[in-house]
């Protein structure tokens, strides 16, 4: 947190490191993002990734949305659009936030983008991964995480319906947003997404989108159950 002095923002530990939340996801043949942060620039820098098919959004805020221009990287050595993948909502956000890249007369050097309509009804295929995307309220907005065969991601909830639960069940690894231990209007608190993790009867469960209030990472992990952990920048899972 700029201006912040707290023992997290202060901390020597690289657990305590948090970037905005985004994660690259990976098959032999395929790799693909979820959400282009304003951190999106260095975190594909420091994962040196030098193939990206596509990129995928849970919603439109900007702590999500704002590094999509970095993408014109890979569009220069690929000589390709980017294909995005979006609901309407933050389609609408892309159209209007990176309005050069949609634009008549084009300035050299913008991002080149296919963009293509999804929702929580109708999974796709990126590649040889399988998404099927789930519908969860971040307060009173509509956000989708995603089921990649094993692996759950949702990021920036509060609620989720049971019908979309269903979703989720029979995951191996479910990585969850837990903001902080006090109660938030749009974020699962640390004891709820430690709640849902043990509904769904998932084996292994990662809390990410963590603010500098829920403390340090190390102390963090002390307290929580078996099968559950703090996720952290650079964390990989293997699946």
């Amino acid at each position: 947190m700029i201006c912040c002095d707290c023992e997290v923002c202060t901390s020597l530990d690289s657990h305590d490191k948090r970037l905005r939340s985004s994660i690259l996801v990976q098959s032999e043949m395929t790799s693909l993002v979820v959400d282009t942060t304003p951190d999106f620039r260095y975190q594909m820098l420091r994962t040196h990734t030098r193939k990206l098919d596509a990129v995928i959004f849970t919603h439109p805020h900007k702590d999500h949305l704002g590094g999509l221009d970095d993408v014109r990287g890979f569009n220069f050595f690929s000589g390709k659009p980017m294909n995005v993948y979006a609901n309407s909502l933050t389609e609408q956000a892309v159209r209007r936030d990176f309005y050069y890249v949609f634009s008549d007369k084009k300035y050299p050097g913008v991002p080149e983008l296919n963009m293509i309509t999804i929702d929580a009804d109708n999974p796709f295929m990126v590649g040889d991964i399988p998404v099927q995307p789930i519908e969860v309220m971040h307060h009173k907005m509509p956000v989708l995480g995603f089921r990649f065969g094993d692996f759950t991601y949702i990021t920036d909830a509060n609620h989720i319906a049971d019908s979309e639960k269903e979703k989720i069940i029979g995951s191996k690894v479910l990585v969850l947003n837990a903001l902080r231990k006090e109660e938030h209007m749009a974020h699962f608190t640390l004891d709820e997404a430690i709640a849902l993790g043990r509904e769904l009867r998932i084996p292994e469960v990662y809390f990410t989108h963590i603010s500098h209030q829920l403390g340090k990472h190390q102390k963090i992990s002390r307290e929580l159950p078996q099968g559950m952990h703090l996720a952290y920048d650079g964390l990989t899972i293997r699946l």
